[in-house]
């Protein structure tokens, strides 16, 4: 299976002009396009209706997970409603196998990695923040668990290693993602993890388990000599 992974599109119908071409190659090159979050600017139900017409044009099966903007307007489950209407796969805490291959998402959070990863102590404000952050890999973890296939592809929006948020700002790391969604990919194994979120990060790293993870924000692959707008796996 070809796999096309994208994210951080942050639709306005102005933007999506200046990829509208390279997008519509994406059916003659994979099987499965992959959306991992921030697919619009505000998380406004008009806004996914407007890129949902452009999507609906590349005549492939789509896989996707919300961002951080798409929660923005409290109109994410409106959102979900409206991508799941038009036949894509939106995954939130579930899984989804196809010809053999297993996908599980979740949007993430963030809260920073490895010792420096926040914990639950002090204010009830810094638990709560910290209990966001676990409910998600709980979420991840109930998504790998119901899946049978072999081969398994995990779809995050925010970064689960650090490696693939360097080149952004040191400081703000932590706002990144978080290590708990690595511990339950290492745990439960994977072909390979896509995220976005960090759009001045690198390219590629790999979790404590050896597990290959890109970063495919829109924004990197752009920068990039060849100025994709998707990253293609064969898995």
């Amino acid at each position: 299976m070809r796999i096309a992974a994208t994210a951080d599109l942050h639709f306005t119908p102005q933007s999506y002009d200046h990829i509208r071409e390279a997008m519509s190659k994406v059916r003659d090159e994979a099987d499965v396009l992959i959306l991992a979050g921030d697919l619009t600017n505000f998380g406004k139900a008009d806004e996914m209706r407007s890129l949902l017409n452009a999507l609906v044009r590349l005549r492939i099966p789509i896989i996707a997970v919300l961002g951080n903007h798409d929660y923005e307007s409290n109109e994410e489950q409106q959102l979900m409603r409206l991508m799941v209407d038009e036949g894509i796969k939106v995954l939130d805490g579930s899984s989804y196998e196809r010809d053999g291959v297993g996908f599980a998402g979740v949007k993430g959070f963030f809260g920073g990695y490895g010792r420096g990863a926040l914990t639950a102590f002090g204010e009830p404000e810094v638990k709560a923040f910290v209990q966001a952050g676990i409910n998600e890999a709980v979420k991840l973890e109930k998504a790998l668990a119901q899946l049978r296939t072999e081969k398994r592809i995990v779809v995050t929006h925010y970064s689960p290693i650090k490696d693939t948020v360097v080149g952004e700002p040191a400081e703000i790391y932590p706002y990144l993602g978080s290590s708990r969604l690595s511990e339950v990919i290492d745990r439960f194994g994977a072909m390979l993890v896509v995220h976005g979120h960090a759009h001045h990060g690198s390219l590629e790293g790999k979790t404590t388990g050896g597990i290959p993870v890109y970063n495919v924000a829109l924004p990197i692959l752009q920068c990039q000599p060849e100025a994709k707008v998707y990253r293609v796996f064969e898995v």
